[in-house]
């Protein structure tokens, strides 16, 4: 099992980076589909300008955090905010209460719908199975989902390595003609710049949850060597993957296909082999990522109910109600299907985090000349 405490610390704080990226919901090609794959040859310069942006952020949460000594995100954002902290405090509140209520949609979505489509498992039967497991797992084995969650998300990358790297050899004339014939009648350059800014809006939601991991740098400037390494891992991959996408942007089920992945692998070099292990893969992913952000949410909750609250004591009555509503809410917000949920739902939540993080960074970095002043 892989421990980041044993890793350098400037390489670790770039793998939390890189496994909130690249989970179930990455894995699965619907993301890069909705926010970059669409709009062709412009696709490659957006996705890097994504991974900018964030790693842009980041250093600067990171770096402000290390050198003031705050690292929950409460106290983060009391400390960044100033005066205006009763106002954009709460507003990150906000922020962070509708991405743990739509991650985990995405999450039970994608789950359900790759044991729909790679294993012909039956939709409801699969729903049934997915929350019941979210909901037991939730409960009472989070400490565990959270130990191996890092060896899961470096599971899935291996197993995209798996899928791509042979199949953007194998495929290569198919990626090069559709990447000439979108070049050839291009997107508009403005919409998908646009959302490609929405799409690094919406992971820096969890940014005040990353601030935490800057506790063990030796200085704030290590922040900037963190960030450097996550940019150019995040981006290798995240290139890797459009680049992959590429080769069946011009199949009739590309466009609305949950699962945009497994139309790659069934078209390409040994789908017997690779469809089941990439899916079991993106369940566990995504199953586990479900599992994370309800137990932080009922967390959250029965701390509020009860000042006195052990997250590590035997689940109460509480524990079991707000995981219970919670899992619930999941399933009812995963109805809207997975593209309305990454479509929509990470839209709402990009355009959510713009006024409330990254047009006050900007100001805040323009007024104290980047925390010198």
């Amino acid at each position: 099992m892989i421990n980041k405490d044993k890793m350098p610390v400037i390489m670790g704080v770039a793998f939390v980076w890189f496994t909130t990226q690249f989970g179930g919901g990455f894995a699965s090609g619907n993301q890069l589909r909705q926010y970059f794959v669409q709009f062709g040859v412009w696709a490659f310069a957006t996705a890097f300008m994504a991974q900018c942006i964030g790693a842009f952020y980041q250093w600067y949460a990171l770096r402000y955090a290390k050198k003031h000594e705050v690292y929950d995100y409460r106290s983060f954002n009391n400390s960044f905010y100033g005066k205006y902290a009763p106002i954009f405090s709460n507003l990150y509140e906000l922020v962070y209460l509708v991405t743990i209520g739509v991650a985990p949609a995405a999450a039970f979505a994608t789950g359900v719908s790759t044991m729909e489509d790679a294993f012909g498992i039956n939709y409801w039967i699969g729903t049934v199975f997915v929350g019941v497991f979210i909901f037991v797992v939730a409960v009472y084995g989070t400490n565990v989902v959270r130990k191996v969650a890092s060896t899961l998300s470096i599971l899935i990358v291996a197993g995209l390595f798996l899928v791509y790297i042979p199949n953007i050899f194998a495929q290569w004339g198919s990626i090069s003609a559709n990447i000439s014939a979108s070049a050839a009648n291009p997107a508009p350059a403005g919409k998908a710049i646009w959302t490609g800014i929405v799409y690094a809006a919406f992971q820096l939601a969890s940014i005040g949850l990353l601030v935490q991991h800057a506790k063990p740098f030796a200085e704030p400037d290590d922040a900037k060597k963190s960030m450097l390494w996550g940019l150019g891992v995040n981006s290798v991959i995240c290139l890797m993957a459009v680049l992959g996408l590429m080769a069946i942007t011009d199949d009739p089920d590309f466009a609305q296909a949950s699962i945009p992945l497994l139309i790659l692998v069934n078209k390409g070099v040994a789908p017997e082999l690779l469809r089941p292990i990439i899916s079991i893969l993106i369940v566990l992913g995504s199953v586990s990522t479900a599992v994370n952000m309800i137990a932080g949410m009922s967390n959250r909750v029965c701390t509020s109910i009860d000042k006195n609250f052990d997250p590590t004591a035997k689940p109460g009555k509480n524990v079991i109600i707000v995981t219970f509503v919670c899992t619930l809410a999941a399933f009812l917000i995963a109805q809207l299907g997975l593209n309305q949920i990454v479509s929509i739902g990470y839209k709402y939540l990009g355009y959510l985090t713009i006024p409330v993080i990254m047009i006050p960074y900007v100001v805040h970095m323009a007024i104290t000349k980047f925390d010198t002043k």
